[in-house]
């Protein structure tokens, strides 16, 4: 029998070892469907079925955990082997410091969940992050790398859009409960619109929703982590990103009442000089950086789209 394929393995090792489906799919960055289509796959080409389902859960079949058990081994195998390399070829390389900018909210929210792991692959690097927000504000004699929120062109640098920024509500579970719950965009009229700018963000969102604008808010923020804080207490609805309210929607600190969302008027680019760009750790980091992002905003509208089918606007 021809050996299956290694990914379903892997996919097969993490459901057999968490148990759900779910779980996996969050281990591996992909969909649940992704997930159960592999597992069929795996089951149909061994003519084996690995698993049986008790509640929620998935357990292993007697043949299943026969196969686990080589398939963990195997894996770690593998895992030792690549660390092994990865750590002789780290110590062969001579070690490396990036200076890299960011915006401190999505700094806090996105980037410090993520980037451990590409140190984990490029031991040579170091990194120091300092925090900047737009491109002015940067000071290139001591940033080799970027993201700043803003447009180009930047004549002189090198960009790439980091992130599209789609703003969405974004509010306490607990201004969904009661007689004044969010259901419906004219039911913002009840509730404090939160705001960092002038304003202009959520008077676009409105006017997309045919909602009037309600006036002046009783308060600005000009730090968009005060404005993140103050609708996790229940204070306000924020326009929000949803990269940079994926954990708290993870983690149910957040919601999103109305799914309707309206272009940003600048966006998040990675940025650096052109003379730069040709450096490979800069480069490999700049590569990580798109890459992760553009899987974190597949991960966010997966998991959008599943949640809100039927939500209005």
């Amino acid at each position: 029998m021809p050996l299956p394929p290694l990914h379903a393995l892997r996919v097969f090792e993490s459901v057999a070892r968490l148990g759900h489906v779910g779980a996996a799919a969050a281990e591996l960055h992909v969909t649940p469907g992704a997930i159960s289509q592999q597992l069929r796959s795996l089951q149909s080409t061994l003519k084996l079925a690995l698993f049986r389902r008790v509640g929620r859960r998935l357990v292993l079949t007697d043949d299943g955990l026969a196969l686990q058990r080589s398939v963990a081994q195997a894996l770690a195998e593998i895992a030792s082997g690549v660390d092994d390399l990865t750590r002789r070829v780290s110590a062969e390389r001579p070690e490396t410091l990036l200076t890299v900018g960011m915006p401190p909210v999505l700094g806090a929210t996105w980037f410090v969940a993520h980037v451990f792991g590409f140190l984990a692959d490029h031991r040579h690097i170091r990194l120091r992050v300092a925090t900047v927000i737009e491109f002015e504000q940067v000071d290139w004699r001591r940033i080799d790398v970027a993201v700043v929120y803003g447009n180009p062109p930047w004549p002189g640098f090198w960009w790439r859009l980091l992130h599209g920024v789609q703003l969405t509500p974004v509010c306490s579970p607990v201004l969904l409960r009661g007689p004044k719950g969010i259901r419906h965009p004219s039911d913002l009229s009840g509730h404090r619109l939160l705001h960092e700018d002038d304003g202009s963000e959520w008077r676009r969102w409105l006017a997309l929703a045919r909602v009037p604008y309600p006036g002046a808010a009783d308060v600005y923020f000009d730090d968009f982590g005060l404005v993140l804080q103050a609708a996790r207490d229940g204070q306000g609805v924020a326009l929000i990103d949803d990269v940079i309210s994926s954990r708290d929607l993870d983690e149910g600190r957040l919601v999103q009442p109305l799914s309707l969302s309206v272009p940003a008027a600048k966006n998040y680019h990675c940025v650096c000089s052109e003379e730069t760009l040709g450096n490979p750790e800069i480069g490999a980091f700049v590569d990580w950086l798109i890459a992760r992002a553009e899987e974190t905003q597949r991960r966010s509208g997966a998991k959008i789209q599943a949640a809100t089918p039927n939500s209005p606007l």
